[in-house]
């Protein structure tokens, strides 16, 4: 028999703020964290805006000397796992550690990290880069550091696969709990991928927006869209089998059900023509949970403001829900946050187990005229308030990766 999961912690970093609370109450209330390009020299590159996390001072979570050994991507992951395991009140101790595990995504990893030491093996030879690279470049390290510091010592993974790395790990963790091999799971995404590489590979490939006023430069489904903001971040959510979390009396945020991955078999970058792989991945997430199209009420878009992008998840959703497309609401919360790359999933499953619990619909900001062919209801410009039972997380990532999951609101 299949074991419940519900979602008993939540711990973010965002450009919207530094705590899960932060970033969900400027979600609610339509604000955007995309701002001028200041990591880099914005001087060097056609896009010109980002979304940057502000204020962040990882000495509050970690030692500064330890901190110097970890990427920042690795320092938004344990910040946002300490959180999200304080939020769940669950002790970890020597009885119960070998039932709590790790499987955090990243997208890119250390890319900052690689920068650097690349300058510094450029500049002063192999034997001055640090013996700390390697640990600090690869993305399962973002997992192997919570594991550490957390005391977690059951299973320990990260799933790379762009921007569905965040989706991907938290249904990966979710079965993990279903057949019975941990009873707790530390789960999401983390991503610092801000670094001139990165934007220079982006835009290169023509997948950032150009426009250069911050307050629109993200707008989903919007006609006038041109490309995504890269943004920053991690977002973290502690997954627990229900009986488990009932005993210890644990805050239950909602119900993770069912969770859909697939691939496009199609192309490097571009999504499957009308979304094809994305709707068989929706399709699998509701299959798998026994509900039907006609119960959902919310879909978290991966809506990441490309022409392409929105399109497609459109249209795939008409595939799987037919008429019932146009009676579901379906928002982007990335034309606030922007693009997290891998810890996109790992946020917006904050997100939307968030609006499970408070019926509230986050809103689609910046769409001031949307595109004739993107005509579901993408809540416009405000929040929402409903009562949602059902509610779907997308990712789509390069590499035709597709992945859904699906909430249910506990009760």
């Amino acid at each position: 028999m299949k074991r419940r999961v519900v979602v008993t912690g939540i711990g973010a970093v965002t450009p919207l703020g530094n705590t899960a609370e932060e970033t969900w109450s400027a979600i609610k209330a339509g604000k955007s964290g995309v701002g001028p390009l200041t990591r880099v020299d914005a001087e060097k590159f056609p896009a010109k805006v980002a979304a940057e996390v502000k204020d962040f001072d990882v000495e509050q979570y970690v030692e500064r000397k330890e901190a110097r050994k970890m990427d920042r991507f690795t320092h938004y992951a344990l910040a946002a796992s300490m959180m999200a395991h304080k939020d769940s009140g669950l002790e970890i101790n020597e009885e119960n550690a070998h039932r709590v595990g790790v499987w955090i995504g990243s997208g890119i990893g250390g890319m900052e990290t690689y920068e650097q030491q690349f300058l510094t093996f450029q500049e002063r030879g192999a034997r001055r880069v640090s013996p700390f690279f390697i640990p600090m470049l690869i993305p399962d390290m973002a997992s192997g550091q919570v594991s550490i510091y957390l005391g977690a010592k059951g299973p320990n993974s990260c799933s790379v696969t762009a921007c569905a790395s965040g989706t991907n790990s938290i249904g990966d963790a979710f079965k993990v709990i279903e057949r019975g091999d941990a009873d707790v799971m530390v789960t999401g995404g983390a991503e610092a991928p801000i670094v001139n590489m990165a934007l220079a590979g982006f835009c290169a490939n023509t997948a950032l927006s150009t426009n250069p006023d911050p307050s629109t430069a993200s707008r989903p489904f919007d006609k006038n869209r041109d490309g995504f903001v890269i943004s920053e971040g991690a977002g973290i959510l502690i997954l627990e089998e229900l009986e488990h979390a009932l005993a210890r009396g644990a805050n239950i945020y909602g119900e993770v059900l069912g969770y859909g991955t697939t691939g496009d078999a199609h192309h490097i970058t571009a999504p499957a023509p009308e979304g094809e792989g994305a709707a068989r991945a929706m399709d699998m997430a509701l299959s798998t949970a026994g509900v039907d199209p006609s119960l959902v009420d919310y879909i978290n878009a991966h809506g990441t403001s490309t022409p392409y992008n929105d399109l497609f998840e459109t249209q795939a959703v008409k595939s799987v829900f037919g008429e019932h497309a146009y009676k579901l609401a379906m928002s982007s919360t990335k034309s606030m946050t922007g693009h997290l790359l891998g810890a996109a999933g790992g946020v917006e499953a904050i997100f939307t187990v968030l609006a499970l619990k408070e019926g509230i619909m986050p809103p689609t900001i910046n769409l001031q005229e949307p595109d004739p062919e993107c005509d579901l209801d993408y809540v416009p410009n405000e929040a929402r308030q409903a009562d949602i039972v059902y509610a779907m997380s997308n990712s789509l990532g390069f590499g035709g990766h597709n992945a859904s999951l699906l909430f249910k609101k506990y009760e």
